[in-house]
């Protein structure tokens, strides 16, 4: 770091812990710009004014300073979340909106972050520590919350793994296309997400009928759709 003084340049060392961080935060930018593999150290060592020694220094090479990143990142959002569905006595829609407001409070707030853990941290080497992992955290909580529902409901227990899963991919997924166009505004977006959940949630079916009957050739490969009986189809609109 450099300060100037009339034409006398004065260089302020940073102390190890300064650096650190220097080079996380410089790295975390990079990284969401281009990617993991689309970032060198050479491109990191440059945008801090370091030496590559430098950093191989701190974290070995790009792979441990990536998973410094990640790590920051996931466990951020994963705090968030689990805080938010874990608050006071929430009723299940409570559950849903406080668990949608928490990770698209999380995307305005550090889009960087989320677009490392949700892009590149799927495919990388290092994907263990990826969004899947904690979606997957965060649908086994809402699990754990769901079943005793399900099971009162008289609904096959087995429905509550899936069916979290599809919540929380619902919401995922939908913040994934929002990063990109925070439209529409988020509050509504919480509202429709949860409208969606929770009257799919309220009105679920104990014993669902198909509208239409799938057919298979002897190699197992749909071949047509041939649809059920209207009587059928009717009952299920409704």
């Amino acid at each position: 770091m450099n300060l100037r003084t009339g034409s006398t340049k004065i260089r302020v060392r940073m102390t190890s812990q300064q650096r650190r961080e220097q080079l996380i935060q410089v790295a975390r930018t990079l990284f969401a710009e281009r990617g993991v593999e689309g970032t060198s150290i050479e491109d990191i060592a440059q945008s801090a004014a370091v030496s590559k020694p430098v950093i191989y220094g701190h974290f070995g090479d790009k792979n441990g300073l990536y998973a410094v990143v990640v790590d920051r990142e996931t466990s951020r959002l994963d705090t968030a979340i689990q805080n938010a569905i874990h608050s006071r006595n929430a009723s299940y829609r409570e559950i849903i909106e406080l668990g949608a407001f928490a990770l698209l409070d999380y995307i305005d707030q550090f889009p960087e972050g989320f677009r490392i853990i949700s892009r590149d941290s799927i495919s990388h080497e290092l994907g263990e520590t990826s969004f899947a992992s904690i979606l997957n955290d965060i649908a086994s909580s809402v699990e754990d919350m769901l079943l005793p529902e399900l099971r009162r409901r008289g609904f096959d227990v087995n429905l509550a793994g899936p069916l979290t899963q599809a919540l929380v991919g619902l919401v995922a997924m939908a913040g994934q296309y929002w990063l990109g166009t925070r439209k529409p505004a988020k509050e509504e977006l919480v509202r429709q997400l949860v409208n969606l959940a929770w009257n799919g949630l309220a009105n679920l079916e104990t014993r669902p009928q198909l509208l239409t009957a799938p057919t298979q050739d002897e190699n197992g490969v749909r071949t047509q759709v041939s649809y059920v009986s209207t009587a059928a189809s009717a009952e299920n609109a409704r």
